[in-house]
């Protein structure tokens, strides 16, 4: 009789617990009041879905706005559906929708930043799980950029979702004669002046930008739930990744863990892009001339400074497409901004030299000046295809690993936080490119099976799998067949 009275309380508490309502969520009202002196021009809906799949007008919309699509700005500086497409598989490959989730968006530009730029995006799901991730950016791109790659992943999963744009606009159409102005490749007469590289912007600032958005968005999750998230994420790719690091390494007390997809590596005495990009360019017109002969001495010099090998396709092959696309206009925005006195198409992007700038200029302080440590207080996990030819595997992640490494003797704080590189084999830099060249892989499925890893880890203390190469089509596993680095960078 006893145990039966008992199942039938059980069952009652099961029903009360089920229908009985949540706490009563804020809005926007609320939330904008929090805001009022910290974030102006700031849109604040209520949407049925806060995914990407939501298209409709304002005010109900669009998730990510369109392009150029904020009043006063110049072309490019503000483009929101071509950044979320820069890293992530085209559909149908990208992140599933399963389901609608109705919350509440809120964004606009932060009032502390003396040039405009500085600009947040939240999205506070209607069922929220009690945890916030907080995206970077990659390249200079917007807010909206980790939209396909994270936002519709985490916010699925109940997470409140948090993101900036590294407190820089994206680019404007300029010309030859602007002496900030970056041609788009060597060969191309279209020139564009990116927002970074103006005076009153720095590099250093990218670090303040995702810890101050994930300072803001705790205290506004505060404001719409009635209390703040228990835990904090970091999430971002490329420049993104960058941040993540820098998160991790900077504010243990605001982040419980991340994930580093493609981080950039940054360090005065190397690697770092500015030692890496030039001697790809100095060879890659050689190595077409010599028709994408892989023996021939510039494509083994190309390789010798760290590149993964080529993928020749008919006319057009792998580094062929970071040549139009990443390899000058990258190493241009660098050197603008931490050398502006080397001429850089007088001298020539391909001769610049690292080294010997370093006794004739401030270069090495400058790049000293947001370098990463790798003195992580906190769980990260970094995510690498072995074929990326913009951030080569071995100048960037498999660095940033032995940063890491170096960073721990004698220090226990630092070794107890667990750090893992799961490199992808044959993934690249830019999915994307993976319709145009079969062979790659796509790191986005990767990168979001090492975020569930991530949280079980710091959640229920379960093991992080180890460091592994992930075979092609394969996926990270608790006991991986290849532990550590891949063996080679390009496997058929």
């Amino acid at each position: 009789m006893m145990r039966r009275t008992f199942a039938l309380l059980t069952a009652l508490v099961g029903v009360f617990w089920s229908v009985a309502p949540g706490p009563a969520l804020a809005g926007c009202p609320e939330i904008l009041g929090f805001l009022n002196g910290k974030v102006v021009d700031v849109v604040c809906f209520e949407s049925p879905d806060l995914t990407t799949t939501h298209v409709m007008a304002a005010p109900l919309g669009p998730t990510t706005p369109p392009d150029n699509s904020l009043a006063g700005l110049p072309l490019f500086a503000f483009t929101p559906q071509t950044d979320r497409g820069v890293i992530s598989p085209n559909p149908p490959d990208r992140t599933p929708i399963l389901k609608p989730v109705p919350g509440v968006q809120v964004q606009g530009r932060l009032v502390d930043d003396s040039t405009g730029e500085a600009r947040v995006l939240l999205r506070l799901p209607r069922e929220w799980n009690g945890r916030l991730v907080v995206a970077g950016a990659s390249g200079t791109r917007s807010e909206f950029n980790g939209d396909f790659a994270w936002s519709d992943y985490v916010l699925q999963k109940g997470y409140a979702y948090a993101s900036q744009n590294k407190r820089v606009l994206n680019f404007r159409l300029s010309s030859s004669s602007d002496p900030l102005g970056c041609r788009l490749n060597p060969l191309s007469t279209i020139f564009v002046h990116f927002f970074v590289n103006d005076p009153v912007k720095s590099f250093t600032e990218w670090t303040d930008a995702i810890i101050d958005t994930a300072r803001l968005a705790r205290d506004a999750l505060k404001v719409q739930y009635g209390k703040r998230p228990a835990r904090t994420y970091a999430v971002g790719t490329s420049n993104g990744g960058y941040q993540v690091r820098r998160a991790i390494e900077e504010a243990p007390n605001l982040f419980d863990g991340g994930i580093d997809w493609e981080g950039t590596f940054v360090d005065p005495q190397g690697p770092n892009i500015l030692i890496d990009l030039p001697p790809a360019l100095k060879n890659f017109s050689a190595y077409v001339a010599s028709g994408f002969d892989p023996a021939s001495a510039a494509a083994k010099a190309i390789r010798a400074a760290g590149y993964p090998p080529d993928i020749v396709s008919g006319g057009s092959s792998l580094w062929l497409s970071y040549w139009i696309a990443f390899w000058e206009v990258t190493a241009c925005q660098w050197q603008k901004k931490l050398d502006p006195t080397f001429e850089t198409y007088g001298a020539g992007l391909e001769n610049y030299d690292y080294a010997a700038r370093v006794a004739v200029s401030d270069v090495a302080a400058a790049v000293a000046a947001f370098a990463t440590t790798g003195k992580i207080k906190k769980p990260l996990v970094t995510i690498a295809g072995t074929m990326d030819a913009l951030l080569p595997i071995e100048r960037h992640a498999r660095a940033y690993q032995a940063k890491v490494a170096a960073s721990r003797k004698g220090n226990t704080e630092q070794r107890e936080a667990q750090y893992r590189l799961y490199e992808i084999q044959n993934g690249n830099h830019v999915d994307n490119l993976k319709s145009s060249f079969p062979q790659l892989e796509y790191l986005e499925p990767h990168a979001q099976r090492a975020f569930d890893f991530l949280v079980d880890h710091v959640e229920n203390r379960a093991a992080l799998p180890p460091d592994q190469c992930v075979p092609r089509q394969g996926v990270i596993a608790p006991t991986p067949a290849q532990p550590g680095h891949c063996a080679s960078l390009l496997v058929p």
